[in-house]
């Protein structure tokens, strides 16, 4: 018997109904509202849509309260979700497989085990959350705009997000979608805080504000919903592709100015050139407070070194040139100077941080979404182990999920290396110790030891 490598995840369809809109026979294409890939026959559409439809319905006669998440069959995995009220967004995604030959007769062995509901299904979630920042929710686009205007929404922006799916990537940080806090002493984090108060008290059209230095956020405003949204856009969108746009221009020459208001600021979002008021730049509107009242806003980003000040700004009117330079010419030298302080900081823990460890470990908090990941590449966001540990460790957290309760697990993979996940007051810990010849009471104590090292302010049950 012999095998070759096998396939990756990837995405099979993707598509939004609402059955209300075509109750009649006949009436099957009116309940599609989106359909990707969009060249995708009618009929294919329409069977698949229909398909989808009668498992949630058929599902709901068992459970009325929690419908159907997800169907498994042996090439595919589908995910639902009921974004909104009669609104269901559907993802089908293909299982990996492996060819084998055996006895000269060429076969298909399917990973079912490579695709995890509790992933896949977040994955799901964030494609609607994002699009609800970006462009409000479906109810309000048809109650305000009607439902022709939804579907050019919803077409405008997922086929360009799709395209950006990483589907064989997708893990455990999916279903916790933290946030990476930046560390910092009292006196520099009060002086953050009342910068951004200085802000908003100054320019009255700013609602809300929040402060990152690289990755990592230091402060905001907004709720946590819809602060780990944005964190995620900004730290995979819009951060590497403004970074890309930098790299190509040539560096801002401070010598050359004799002003003492002199700053390395600029806006990421907002007008390139100051002293162009032809062209105010691309400025993206958001959608926060959904639940609610629905707030829209204009997203202005501006930076300055390492650090980036995040602006919402009133969303009725758009801001004009002299406002952007009222902007630049308040938050620029002030932003410069703060990026100065945070840098040594910065520097100072993430030298002290850098020794050589023999574990790796994620963290998460629930209840400030704070996440910190050694499993992780920081810049690529793909994890340094193995596959097959990253999918036991979204496995535990599964188990977790479902007990609701607190707990500890610990397991040995059949290659020695040891796995430990711990749940306790909505905290949660998973490490992964490479000690072959260690047993279980060893590998306890270790764990122990390594939370007394490295999380000395957080309390966990023993």
């Amino acid at each position: 018997m012999s095998s070759q490598q096998r396939t990756i995840t990837t995405l099979s369809n993707f598509f939004i109904y609402n059955s209300n809109f075509g109750p009649r026979e006949g009436e099957e294409e009116k309940k599609i509202i989106y359909y990707f890939p969009p060249n995708t026959p009618i009929d294919n559409q329409i069977k698949n849509v229909g398909l989808s439809e009668a498992v949630v319905k058929f599902t709901e006669t068992f459970s009325p309260k929690r419908p159907c998440e997800s169907l498994h069959t042996q090439k595919t995995r589908q995910q639902y979700i009921q974004a909104e009220k009669d609104f269901w967004v559907v993802m089908t995604v293909t299982i990996p497989y492996s060819e084998k030959t055996k006895d000269g007769q060429m076969y298909h062995e399917y990973h079912e085990e490579d695709v995890q509901d509790s992933v896949f299904q977040a994955v799901l979630a964030h494609a609607y959350k994002l699009f609800k920042l970006f462009m409000g929710t479906f109810t309000s686009i048809v109650e305000n705009n009607g439902l022709d205007q939804l579907k050019h929404r919803l077409g405008h922006f997922y086929s360009r997000y799709l395209a950006t799916l990483r589907l064989n990537m997708s893990d455990i940080l999916e279903i916790h979608n933290g946030i990476q806090f930046l560390p910092l002493d009292k006196n520099t984090y009060l002086r953050i805080q009342c910068f951004i108060n200085l802000i908003e008290a100054t320019f009255s059209q700013i609602k809300y504000a929040a402060f990152l230095y690289n990755d990592q956020l230091v402060w905001s405003g907004l709720e946590q919903d819809d602060m780990r949204i944005l964190y995620k856009y900004l730290t995979t969108s819009l951060f590497p592709s403004s970074l890309d746009t930098e790299l190509k221009e040539p560096p801002k020459n401070l010598a050359a100015s004799q002003s003492a208001a002199a700053h390395y600021g600029k806006f990421v979002t907002g007008p390139p050139d100051l002293n162009d008021a032809t062209k105010l730049g691309r400025v993206p509107k958001i959608y926060v407070n959904t639940d609610s009242q629905s707030d829209e806003f204009h997203l202005v980003v501006y930076r300055a070194l390492s650090a980036t000040v995040c602006l919402m700004v009133d969303g009725t009117t758009l801001p004009s040139i002299e406002w952007y330079r009222n902007i630049d010419s308040f938050i620029g030298p002030q932003l410069s100077s703060l990026a100065s302080d945070i840098s040594e900081q910065y520097n100072t823990r993430k030298t002290s941080s850098s020794s050589s460890q023999e574990f790796k470990f994620i963290y998460f908090n629930q209840m400030n979404l704070a996440q910190k990941t050694t499993v992780h590449n920081r810049k690529t966001a793909s994890a340094t182990i193995s596959p097959e540990i990253v999918r036991l460790i979204a496995d535990i957290n599964a188990d977790f999920t479902r007990s609701g309760e607190d707990g500890e697990t610990l397991m040995k993979t059949m290659s020695d290396c040891w796995v430990v996940g711990k749940k306790s007051d909505q905290r949660e810990f998973y490490v992964v110790i490479n000690q072959k010849n260690a047993n279980l009471i060893e590998i306890n104590e270790e764990v122990k030891r390594l939370c007394a090292a490295h999380f000395t302010n957080i309390f966990f049950l023993d």
